[in-house]
């Protein structure tokens, strides 16, 4: 019987191999085809004895890997080779020695490079996880392919994780939502980008996920029914014009869904722009931006436009390389319907990822979007004075911002992030007119320097040889190579001053009676919510930090329950964990406990997510604070769960303790006599819950109402959600996470 299942296995791996050669999106000559096989035999015979936890053949990993580098990022014989081989070194006795005398040095270089990025990546510390993000993204400076294959590598893994246990699968989707999905998105690969926050979503909210999924599938028949209905309409004007065209309904991600519905406070039903149509012409080169704004227009001839929400990004392409038309306009049934108009090359540069994309890029000279992207990180990474952890934010706070396009004193255009002012302007023009700026001058006006930029706006910088940055600059600019350039010029004051700094919080501290050593170094970068020691000892060097601050912190820290945690001193200490942990316990009981043992220590209730008895919840160690409780749908959980995952404790609620909670209820509906009184009439008298707090502001017909109630858990407050529903005129009724 094992036999057969090992040949079985053996036709399986074959097959895996003949749709790699198949599906590559470049063309193979027989020599690349030859220097595949070759890497696919060493990577079958170095694996052979591997399984992978489902009990497959590990070897299926590094195929599974090879089909994505080869079919969605569009790389060439030599990164699907790379990616074949992308774990022997780390896993196998086989060395980089023997790939370099096996293969040429390019495949051996890629290989390193992926390993060295899989060795730091078990340390749960966050300065070390933030410091691998940036030793990973180190490696473009020799070739971007490792990227590109280590982002493969990831979705694969989150494709195959089913076996894994759930704190792992919770630990990789967060990591993958906090630093894979967005550099996937930088890197131009929209559609990896998609796939990998659609399996975050599905291993971090998988009751939110599937419930997303099971709806899709109830309104797919409608859906096509009414893409077909559009697209019927479209195609006629298209053939009139004898275009060679495609069109294809493409659905938004389950991710996006998720997130609009958070974003904007709505149900799955009220999300209208659940799809879009893609409208893919074949065109030369000369013609396509013509043939753009011809579709467009007949688009237009049979529906409405919103002018609000045209976006052409073919005049003025992203920095990722994309390029298109983006139209929505009122369809049929009065439903608003995005359109999206690209030629065949701007599609296959967003389906395939501008980064890995040559094909259109060959003898060329000039330096695209993504080139300048990539010098700009490598200045940032070179950059010793930064601190890992400022760099990933920094890195993620780019890479979401949208864009703004602005233009020089002579008309060249620029682009930056939305929210970029006029001094960050000068820094990216060059770091030396950044730092000599003294004024700023846009569309001929003169404007302070945290004049926040729009597009279309023109901007001119006055220097003065005489002008230095201030402290204050810090505030006036949002890219991080401005932020990293003014640092660095800061720098040897800063450290003078933060010297002296230390000498007077020494001093300081000794007459309340306390020690100045690293662990309370620690706690008051985190008590005055700074983000290193020299910017704690800069501040009380200029005299920014008080006398008074410094006795707050020394109050706090005698009160501080740290230690309770680290003797884990409990609410009920005679309850032992078999006392509590029995089988008639339910889903109403709303006694918090942690850990596997389920012991009751102390918590405090997050104030950003504001969790109550029945929400699924996870338990967070603070440095000041003891343990924080946080909703696992928490805006800040993802990150949380990546960053500092050896600080998650397991949460959940088992036991009724009476314990009262308070939470917020959003009402909006028609304005109606009496509406009031209705409401405390269902609240108080038939459901006898308390009310802290109403208030109702009707406006042209319109009320908007916000209640405080005083519940005991999470079904009460439902079942009085429903209720409130109930009400005449009443249209939505929701929770406000926020107070």
């Amino acid at each position: 019987m094992k036999e057969i299942d090992l040949e079985e296995e053996k036709k399986a791996i074959a097959k895996e191999y003949k749709e790699l050669l198949r599906i590559s999106y470049q063309t193979l000559s027989p020599e690349d085809k030859k220097l595949i096989r070759k890497a696919f035999d060493v990577a079958v015979d170095a694996h052979k004895e591997q399984r992978r936890k489902s009990g497959e053949a590990y070897i299926f990993h590094p195929i599974g890997v090879a089909k994505i580098v080869a079919s969605e990022i569009g790389l060439g014989a030599t990164g699907i080779a790379a990616a074949l081989l992308h774990d022997v070194v780390e896993d196998t006795p086989v060395t980089l020695q023997d790939l370099e005398s096996m293969f040429n040095p390019k495949i051996a270089q890629l290989v390193e490079g992926l390993t060295k990025i899989s060795q730091v990546k078990k340390d749960m510390n966050i300065s070390m996880q933030a410091e691998n993000f940036r030793k990973m993204l180190l490696t473009l400076n020799d070739d971007v392919r490792v990227i590109l294959i280590k982002i493969a590598d990831r979705l694969h893994n989150m494709q195959t994780m089913d076996s894994m246990p759930e704190y792992k699968q919770v630990k990789i989707a967060s990591e993958t939502l906090y630093i894979y999905a967005p550099l996937a998105h930088r890197l131009g690969l929209y559609n990896i980008k998609t796939k990998l926050e659609d399996l975050g979503l599905k291993y971090t909210e998988s009751a939110i996920y599937n419930d997303i999924v099971s709806r899709i599938k109830e309104t797919k028949e409608e859906q096509d029914a009414y893409i077909k209905l559009v697209s019927d309409v479209l195609k006629k004007s298209l053939d009139d014009e004898s275009i060679a065209y495609t069109i294809k309904g493409r659905p938004k991600s389950i991710y996006s869904i998720r997130r609009k519905m958070l974003t904007q406070n709505v149900s799955f039903d009220e999300v209208y722009d659940k799809f879009a149509l893609r409208i893919i012409y074949k065109s030369s080169p000369h013609d396509e931006k013509f043939l753009a704004w011809k579709i467009y227009s007949m688009v237009t001839d049979h529906y409405r436009p919103s002018p609000s929400r045209l976006r052409d990004w073919i005049s003025s392409p992203k920095s990722t390389g994309y390029e298109a038309l983006h139209v929505t306009v009122m369809g049929p049934k009065g439903r608003w319907v995005e359109i999206q108009i690209r030629s065949e090359r701007m599609d296959e540069i967003a389906e395939k990822g501008y980064a890995a994309h040559y094909k259109y890029k060959q003898g060329a000279t000039e330096e695209n979007g993504l080139d300048i992207w990539l010098n700009l990180l490598r200045e940032a990474l070179e950059n010793s004075e930064t601190n890992a952890v400022d760099f990933v934010e920094d890195f993620k706070m780019n890479l979401y911002a949208k864009e703004i396009f602005v233009f020089t004193p002579k008309g060249e255009i620029k682009s930056l992030p939305k929210g970029a002012t006029t001094l960050d302007f000068a820094f990216s023009i060059h770091s030396e007119l950044g730092v000599k700026t003294r004024g700023t001058r846009v569309n001929g006006k003169l404007v302070q320097l945290n004049h926040e930029l729009k597009s279309g706006d023109q901007v001119e910088i006055i220097t003065s040889p005489n002008q230095k940055p201030t402290i204050n600059w810090l505030d006036y600019v949002t890219t991080s190579r401005a932020k990293t350039k003014i640092k660095n010029v800061l720098n040897e004051d800063t450290k003078k001053i933060a010297e002296e700094g230390k000498e007077l919080l020494l001093r300081k501290l000794k007459h309340l009676k306390i020690t100045l050593n690293e662990q309370v170094i620690n706690e008051l970068v985190v008590f005055f919510k700074l983000k290193t020691s020299l910017d704690l000892f800069y501040r009380v060097g200029i005299g920014a930090i008080e006398n008074q601050q410094l006795k707050d912190y020394a109050a706090q820290k005698n009160n501080t329950l740290i230690n309770f945690f680290k003797s884990k001193i409990k609410r009920v200490p005679n309850a032992a964990p078999e006392d509590i942990n029995k089988p008639e316990l339910t889903s109403n009981y709303d006694l918090l406990v942690f850990g596997k043992e389920q012991d009751q220590l102390d918590y405090k209730l997050s104030s950003c997510c504001n969790p109550i008895p029945g929400d699924d919840v996870f338990g967070f160690v603070t440095i000041n604070e003891g343990i924080k409780v946080h909703k696992k749908d928490c805006p800040n959980a993802i990150l949380l769960q990546s960053n500092y995952a050896y600080r998650i404790m397991q949460a959940k609620w088992i036991d009724s303790s009476q314990q009262e909670f308070r939470a917020i209820l959003k009402i909006t509906g028609m304005d109606a006599l009496g509406l009031t009184n209705e409401l405390t009439k269902v609240i108080s008298n038939q459901m006898h819950v308390n009310i802290q707090s109403i208030s109702l502001n009707g406006d042209a017909g319109i009320f908007n109402g916000q209640l405080t109630v005083v519940v005991q858990n999470n079904s009460i407050l439902k079942k009085l959600i429903d209720n409130i529903k109930k009400i005449d005129g009443i249209e939505k009724v929701t929770r406000v996470y926020t107070s």
